[in-house]
Formats: C-alpha cells, structure tokens, sequence
C-alpha cells in the first residue's frame, strides 16, 4: 500500500553496500515541491556516505512510476518567484543526481509523465517494466518539459525528444525507451524485474568505488553548466504557467 501523506514519503535503506531510496505520494508518485526538496538533499547526503557503492531510485506500488509535479501546486502559481520555485525543484533533483559520486540505478515498475521522465533520464542505468510507458504532456497544458529536456535530451537525443514533446498524449512503450536508451532493461514483470535487479546488485558492492566514480564522471562530462541552466530554465516554465492561456487550460482540468 502506498503513502497517505499529502506531503508524499521518503525512505531510505541500506543493504550490501546499496542504498534504496524511495518516494512515493498518494497521487500516482507525484511530487509537492517538499517531497522533492528532501529527495535532492537525501540524494547529495548519500554521495557523501563511504558506506555505499551505488544508489537505487524507486517508488512506492505496483502502477506509476511518478506522475511528475503537483498539479495542485501548478494551479497555485501567482507569479513569476513562486513560479521559478515550483519548476526549480526538479532542476534541483536533476542536478544533485547528475552531480552526485555515486551510480543511481532506477527501478521503474509503471509508468512516468513530466518530471517522471526527467528522474528516470538522470539515473545512470534503469531496470523497467513492460508497464513502463512514458508521456511528456507538458505542451498540451500550456507550459513545455524545459527543465527536464536537457537530461532527456542528453539519453534519447533531440529528435527523440521533440517526437515526445510534440505529440503530448501519446505513450511511448517501454521498448521504445529502451531502443533509444532511456531503459536499459526491460522484462515482463515487476517479480521478473526484481529478480534481475537482485542478482545484478549481489555483485555491485564488490566493484570498485574509485572506478564507478569515475565513469559516472565521464558519463556526466559536458554538463557542468546545468546548475545555471536548468534555474533558467524553470524561470522559463514559470513564466509559461502565469499565461493567461494556461490558466485557463489548468482551471478547465481542474474543474
């Protein structure tokens, strides 16, 4: 059973070497702007724990991975600070995994919309379902994935990105995620994902922790701009959520 908690739930465990970090919201894995702010700093803790090799992002249930942002607090959005705020907290999130020393690992049992997408393209090798569709919508509520493309960009590439963009109520599969390198693997079921995930962690704490931060560094090479970037960027989003045209589109959603 998932959280109740309308700020959402974080918990962190540690085995072998691992750490599991998982999120969850009683709105499909959403994320309020709080629930994202302790994700980043429990993200830029763990980079810093000598005790662990690697970190696996995950959430709670068997259905959607992350529903993206809150749309109760994109509603409430009166002007361009608190604008910047709201789209900052994934720009936060994005940034501390990409700057983090540690591999991140996803999990992803369901599927992901929005800043779903842009987690899942932050982590650095992902385990998914067939269930695993994903979906930017942005476009079709009057704002743009701003902030997340870069890191979508960066594992699909830009024509894969405008193919999601631009088509805001189409899913993608999990295969074709997959093809273009968002997913690493995919398998038929939560039990038969779990099973691999296992065996492939049984081994990783042996891996040399000099090595994978190394490679981690390299993957990431290019990016050290994105701490200014992706803030730009979410001031953008926030200017696009004050048109009067997307609050019309939000307050018809949400009537």
């Amino acid at each position: 059973m998932g959280t109740s908690r309308t700020n959402g739930s974080l918990y962190t465990r540690k085995e072998q070497g691992i750490a599991f970090v998982e999120f969850g919201h009683p709105a499909s894995n959403s994320f309020v702007s709080e629930l994202l702010e302790r994700l980043f700093e429990e993200i830029d803790k763990l980079s810093d724990d000598d005790s662990i090799c690697a970190i696996v992002l995950k959430s709670e249930g068997e259905r959607t991975f992350c529903a993206g942002a809150s749309f109760d607090e994109l509603i409430a959005i009166s002007d361009l600070e608190e604008g910047k705020a709201f789209f900052s907290g994934f720009a936060n999130v994005i940034n501390s995994m990409r700057k983090c020393k540690k591999p991140i690992i996803g999990r992803v049992q369901g599927k992901a919309v929005g800043g779903g997408v842009g987690l899942i393209a932050a982590c650095d090798y992902v385990f998914a379902t067939e269930a695993a569709s994903i979906r930017l919508s942005e476009i079709s509520i009057g704002i743009a994935p701003l902030v997340i493309a870069p890191a979508v960009e960066r594992k699909i590439g830009k024509a894969s990105l405008a193919e999601l963009a631009f088509a805001p109520s189409e899913w993608k599969n999990a295969y074709w995620s997959k093809e273009r390198g968002l997913f690493s693997k995919v398998y038929g079921s939560i039990k038969e994902m779990d099973k691999e995930l296992d065996l492939y962690l049984a081994s990783f704490h042996k891996l040399s922790p000099q090595a994978l931060q190394a490679m981690k560094k390299v993957l990431w090479e290019g990016t050290e701009h994105w701490n200014e970037l992706l803030l730009a960027r979410a001031e953008m989003s926030g200017r696009l959520s004050l048109l009067p045209e997307t609050k019309e589109i939000l307050a018809r959603i949400k009537s």
